[in-house]
């Protein structure tokens, strides 16, 4: 199993969990966060005063995925949120060792 985090800008979200849903994604975790990478923040105009944003809002999308299926989400989550700009965002992929469904008490891909 695998657990795929990607970080993404808010307005993609819509795109991606269709994209995900149409290949068979059957659930994910979002969370709201901020931060920044190469792009260090921008600049903002309000009230006709400048100021720096040093960290821009973003969503964390995680998706657990039995192993056969991570290539594909990783390449669905790129090709759905891509803006072409910068400050599109990462994906990670790392080993997920055991998943239980604590209704069932399942464990392994079946909990997924």
């Amino acid at each position: 199993m695998k657990l795929i985090t990607a970080i993404i800008k808010p307005f993609k979200l819509n795109e991606v969990r269709d994209a995900l849903s149409a290949i068979g994604v059957a659930g994910l975790t979002v969370t709201e966060v901020k931060g920044y990478g190469r792009q260090k923040g921008q600049s903002e105009i309000y009230r006709g005063a400048e100021y720096a944003v040093h960290f821009l809002p973003k969503l964390k999308l995680e998706i657990a995925v039995d192993t056969p299926l991570a290539t594909q989400v990783v390449d669905t989550v790129r090709e759905s949120s891509t803006t072409g700009q910068i400050g599109d965002g990462k994906i990670f992929v790392m080993d997920l060792d055991q998943a239980v469904r604590i209704r069932t008490a399942e464990t392994g891909a079946d909990a997924l």
